[in-house]
């Protein structure tokens, strides 16, 4: 076998290897837009929503698992209304016409006065 070196040909392999990340929570998560605001946030952030099969009717997507093309949003009530106001339901939804909001409205309504413990055990320890 004859070598790159006895062909007269450099060698123009990379002498480190790639360098690749110790672990999946090293690598940074892609950013979503808000379709209210149009701020950027992680996926835990921002609420998940789609429009349902075959009816003018957005759905809350809590579990991130529904099918079909979704839109993300600010657990606010300011973000639902700046996002219907500007019509962006549809258009993240590629959808023509208004779509029917009110489960997204009272999803937000019915969250935004439960609070989540912070502690899960009964020393107060989050571990």
């Amino acid at each position: 076998m004859v070598t790159l070196a006895e062909a007269g040909r450099p060698d123009r392999r990379p002498t480190t290897p790639a360098v690749r990340p110790a672990s999946k929570s090293a690598v940074a998560e892609h950013a979503r837009t808000c379709v209210g605001c149009r701020g950027k946030g992680s996926r835990s952030a921002l609420l998940r929503v789609v429009a349902a099969v075959d009816e003018d009717l957005v759905l809350v997507d809590e579990r991130r698992r529904l099918p079909g093309r979704g839109a993300w949003l600010h657990h606010s009530t300011a973000c639902l209304d700046q996002a219907e106001k500007r019509r962006a339901f549809a258009r993240a939804l590629r959808r023509t016409g208004p779509l029917d909001t009110s489960g997204v409205r009272s999803f937000l309504g019915s969250s935004a006065g439960v609070v989540v413990p912070t502690t899960t055990d009964e020393s107060g320890s989050n571990s």
